[in-house]
């Protein structure tokens, strides 16, 4: 099974990766950063020279509609930053 759910995909992480060669994941909340390092070399086949990851609480988010208030919570979430040696690139857009 994979640690990996998606790769982060944002202005924000795309700005850091084009100056500081770092990838965004997010992943299972579970996932450690031997494993996580090690899934990504070889599913990538780069060199992953440091791993920060950092967990996010679900948010509380309500509406107000026709038939009254709703009120829900969104996912709680693990992001991993992955720093990669310099000259290695992962390219998610190539299966497009």
């Amino acid at each position: 099974m994979s640690n990996i759910i998606k790769p982060l995909v944002t202005e924000k992480m795309t700005s850091i990766t084009e100056k500081q060669n770092k990838f965004g994941f997010i992943v299972r909340p579970e996932a450690g950063k031997i494993e996580l390092k090690k899934e990504i070399e070889q599913k990538y086949g780069v060199t992953v020279t440091d791993i920060n990851t950092c967990r996010y609480a679900g948010k509380n988010k309500s509406r107000y509609t026709r038939s009254g208030l709703i009120k829900g919570r969104t996912n709680a979430f693990k992001k991993a930053i992955v720093t990669l040696k310099e000259g290695d690139v992962i390219d998610f857009y190539s299966n497009i």
